[in-house]
């Protein structure tokens, strides 16, 4: 299927590894132009080029989309070096492992920058652009706690739920010129989710995966680019009529009907 992505242009946040790498890189090898942010230079530099191999402009910044000004300074720059803005995907790492007990107010407003603000900031970056394209779109790379609490993720499930909230306004207050999306992933190879596992207290990681595979329908936890292809798909004209909604990308965890 040809998406029609090519000659086109997307931002993808947090995209120096994991999930926002592979969306960035399957952007670019469906012909889009790519502006990516992350907050280390080396390992941004790195994925950038990796991107560049499909052929395809790439803009790279480093900026910390939690901090004030520095997520809405790459977006515009990308802006500014591409030409032109026809997704935005927003993406930042998770919030830290903790049970409501082991939280102080400082950790809560950080993740609140990180998870809620910075979704806001880079929104309002990217929007004059986004509406001067015939075939935007936002999207959300969340997580399946916003549908169903997972144990020791106090703030992610609290926080995501906001940004679901925000998602589903915005598709309405955007619409019909912006489309807006949210993906839901489940358990995926990245090393959010290896941190993840070392602050819940497991030693073998290989052992860890397992016993949380045993719990997913599909028998496995998932790969970043399995998430990057929903992504890409829900950003492209191909899903031109999908707005307002969450999709799960998740092997089946999550075992609510709705």
């Amino acid at each position: 299927m040809d998406l029609g992505l090519r000659g086109r242009a997307a931002f993808v946040a947090a995209s120096s590894k994991g999930m926002g790498r592979a969306v960035a890189e399957i952007f670019a090898a469906e012909g889009a132009d790519v502006g990516m942010c992350a907050r280390h230079e080396d390992t941004l530099r790195a994925a950038a080029n990796s991107v560049r191999a499909s052929g395809v402009r790439v803009v790279e910044t480093v900026a910390d989309v939690s901090v004030a000004g520095q997520g809405e300074h790459a977006v515009r720059r990308a802006i500014d070096e591409l030409g032109r803005l026809d997704a935005l995907v927003v993406n930042a790492a998770g919030p830290p492992h903790a049970t409501f007990d082991q939280l102080s107010d400082e950790q809560w407003d950080a993740a609140y920058q990180l998870t809620l603000l910075s979704a806001i900031r880079l929104i309002r970056a990217a929007l004059p652009a986004l509406r001067r394209s015939d075939a935007a779109a936002i999207l959300f790379i969340s997580s399946w706690s916003a549908r169903q609490p997972i144990p020791g993720l106090t703030l992610s499930n609290t926080l995501r739920g906001a940004t679901a909230g925000l998602a589903k306004t915005l598709s309405n207050e955007l619409a019909p010129s912006v489309r807006v999306n949210t993906i839901l992933p489940g358990t995926i190879r990245t090393d959010r989710q290896i941190e993840v596992a070392r602050a819940s207290g497991a030693v073998d990681l290989e052992e860890h995966f397992h016993r949380m595979a045993s719990s997913v329908p599909l028998g496995r936890i998932g790969e970043p680019d399995e998430v990057a292809r929903a992504v890409v798909f829900l950003c492209s004209p191909a899903a031109a009529f999908i707005t307002g909604q969450m999709l799960a990308v998740d092997g089946g965890v999550i075992r609510a009907v709705s």
